[in-house]
């Protein structure tokens, strides 16, 4: 099992509900492959640091999950092939990131 993190950008056209609904969907699908879900954020709507699509701003998310490898390739062929979503970026962590993941959930906790 590796460790992964996945961010992606969603749409900005959006309703909140089809935001939520497109999140649970790939979560579902990660979880339905034997992903373990370690961490979700939702960072909200930003803005973009240049246009994409025509768009100035978008939703972003964050998954952090533990997972085969092979699971990977179907997860982004899915996204290319969802047009909610305007980017993604999928990577493997090593020790150093995994645990300076911890610490940012750890400081995000305790701001909550």
């Amino acid at each position: 099992m590796n460790h992964y993190e996945t961010v992606f950008i969603l749409n900005p056209v959006l309703s909140e509900t089809q935001v939520k609904e497109t999140v649970e969907k790939y979560e579902d699908f990660l979880v339905s492959r034997g992903a373990k879900m370690i961490a979700k954020e939702d960072w909200g709507l930003k803005k973009l640091a240049y246009p994409i699509q025509n768009k100035k701003s978008g939703f972003y998310h964050l998954f952090e999950y533990t997972v085969e490898g092979e699971v990977i390739s179907p997860l982004e062929l899915e996204f290319r092939r969802d047009e909610r979503f305007m980017r993604y970026l999928t990577v493997k962590l090593d020790k150093h990131a995994i645990a300076w993941a911890e610490k940012r959930r750890t400081r995000n906790k305790q701001k909550a």
